[in-house]
C-alpha cells in the first residue's frame, strides 16, 4: 500500500504526485471575499507538508451564492492574487484546486444581497430568513456563473476545480425532494431534478474539459428522513460521469439539516457563540438555546462513509470515486487505497498539522492528534478556521470547554467501541 498511497496518479490532464488532497474545507480566510496573505500561508504549509493537491474552499460563482462574509467570490479583479498562491503551491510541488459553488437558501441577504435563492420558496431557520424561488432566467444565468468561474480558475492557474453538489447547498437543492418542491421540469421526478446539476455541468464542462481536472463533490445520502438515499444518488453519479467529471467525491449530510452528519462529533456550540458578534445576539441566544436540538451529536468514527462510499464503486467500478470522511491515520489511508479508491481527501488532519502527510509517509503508525471537538468549525462562522491548539485568541474558559467537549466525544467512542 505504501506504493499507491505515494504513488503518482493522473486525474483528467493533471498528475498528483501522490493520493492525497487537502478536501475542500472552507478556511474562512478572505476578508471582503478576496484572498488573504493567512489563506496563502495555509495553503503553502499544506503543499510543503506533502500533500498530492490542495483545494482552497469554497468559492461563490456569483454575490447571490455568498453564505459567509468573509468568503471567496470569483471575479476577474482577484485572479492575479489567486495566481499568486497557485504559483506559490506549485513552488512547493503540489497542485491546487479550488471548490466552486453556489448557497442558495444558506445565505441572508445581508451577506448575498438579495433574498436568498432556493430550489422552492420557503424559510431558512439557519440564517434565518425567506427563500426565493428562483425563476427560469435566475436558473439559467447562475449556471453561466459556473462557466465563467471555472474560466477565471484556469487563468489564475488553478490545476483541478470541484463543483459542489452536495451538503444541501444549491445544486444539492434541487436535487433533493426535501428542498425542491417545483411542480415544472426542475421538480418531481429524478430526471427533472437533475435537470439544474446538469445545465451547471454542461458550463463546467464546456469551459474546463482538458484544461483542468473537474471534480464534484456529492452526497452518498442527505443524512435524514425524507433526504435523498443511496440508490437515487447513485443514479445521480452516473449522470455525473457522463456529463464529463473527472471524478466524483463522496460525501454527505446537509448543513442546514443534518450538519454534524457532514462533519460528526458535537456542535460547536461554545465557541461558535463566544465568535459571533454582538450585533448578531439573536444568532447567539438561537444556538444556545436550540442548537443541540437542530445540530445532535452523531458521533465521530474512523473512515465514517466508508460503507456509503462502497456502494457507489460497486455501482460504477470503473470510475475514480475520491474517498473523503474520517481519515485519521496511515492505516486508514492504506485501506481507503486497498479498497480501491485511487485518491483520498483530508480536512481536520491536516488543519491540525499541515505537515500531517509527510508524517504519514516516514511513519506507518502515524495518527493526526486532531481529538474532533469541532473548534475549527465553530470558529469558522465568524473568524478564520483554526485549530484550538494554534488559535491566537482562545481564552481560557474556552479552552477549558473545548477540552470539556473532547473528553464527552472520547468517552462516547469508546462506548460505541469506535476507540479503543
Amino acid at each position: 500500500m505504501e506504493d499507491t498511497l505515494f504513488s503518482p496518479f493522473r486525474i483528467g490532464p493533471v498528475e498528483l504526485r501522490n493520493r492525497t488532497i487537502r478536501s475542500a474545507a472552507f478556511e474562512a480566510m478572505c476578508p471582503g471575499h478576496r484572498p488573504s496573505k493567512e489563506l496563502f500561508d495555509y495553503h503553502v504549509a499544506v503543499a510543503r507538508g506533502g500533500i498530492g493537491m490542495t483545494t482552497v474552499a469554497y468559492a461563490a460563482v456569483s454575490p447571490s451564492g455568498l453564505s459567509f462574509e468573509n468568503q471567496l467570490l470569483m471575479r476577474e479583479e482577484i485572479v492575479p492574487e489567486l495566481k499568486e498562491l497557485t504559483d506559490a503551491v506549485h513552488a512547493e510541488g503540489a497542485k491546487v484546486s479550488i471548490q466552486l459553488g453556489h448557497c442558495g437558501n444558506m445565505s441572508h441577504k445581508s451577506i448575498c444581497g438579495c433574498l436568498p435563492y432556493g430550489a422552492s420558496r420557503g424559510f431558512n431557520l439557519y440564517s434565518p430568513t425567506f427563500v426565493h424561488k428562483m425563476n427560469k432566467a435566475e436558473i439559467q444565468q447562475v449556471a453561466e456563473d459556473y462557466g465563467k468561474a471555472v474560466e477565471l480558475c484556469i487563468k489564475a492557474g488553478f490545476d483541478a476545480v470541484e463543483i459542489h453538489a452536495g451538503h444541501g447547498y444549491l445544486i444539492s437543492q434541487f436535487l433533493s425532494p426535501y428542498t425542491n418542491h417545483r411542480k415544472d421540469e426542475f421538480g418531481g421526478s429524478l430526471e427533472n431534478r437533475m435537470r439544474f446539476m446538469r445545465m451547471c455541468m454542461e458550463k463546467v464542462v464546456a469551459a474546463g474539459k482538458g484544461k483542468v481536472a473537474i471534480f464534484v463533490k456529492m452526497n452518498t445520502r442527505d443524512g435524514f428522513k425524507g433526504g435523498q438515499e443511496v440508490p437515487e444518488l447513485i443514479e445521480v453519479a452516473k449522470e455525473l460521469k457522463r456529463l464529463g467529471a473527472d471524478a466524483i467525491v463522496l460525501s454527505g449530510g446537509f448543513v442546514s439539516k443534518a450538519p454534524m452528519y457532514v462533519m460528526r462529533g458535537q456542535f460547536p456550540i461554545k465557541p461558535m457563540v463566544h465568535y459571533f458578534p454582538w450585533k448578531q445576539w439573536w444568532l447567539k441566544l438561537g444556538v444556545l438555546m436550540a442548537g443541540k436540538a437542530v445540530a445532535p451529536t452523531v458521533p465521530f468514527r474512523r473512515l465514517f462513509f466508508l460503507e456509503d462510499a462502497l456502494k457507489f464503486k460497486a455501482a460504477i467500478p470503473d470510475f475514480p470515486f475520491v474517498y473523503v470522511g474520517g481519515v485519521v491515520d496511515r492505516a486508514g489511508a492504506d485501506e481507503v487505497m486497498e479498497k480501491g479508491f485511487p485518491l483520498l481527501q483530508m480536512g481536520r488532519a491536516v488543519l491540525e498539522d499541515t505537515d500531517f502527510v509527510n508524517k504519514m509517509k516516514a511513519d506507518k503508525k502515524h495518527c493526526s492528534e486532531c481529538e474532533h471537538s469541532n473548534f475549527c468549525i465553530g470558529r469558522m462562522y465568524s473568524r478564520s478556521m483554526q485549530c484550538h491548539k494554534k488559535c491566537v485568541d482562545i481564552t481560557p474558559k474556552l479552552e477549558a470547554q473545548v477540552q470539556k467537549i473532547n473528553r464527552e466525544n472520547e468517552k462516547m467512542e469508546r462506548k460505541l467501541g469506535y476507540k479503543k
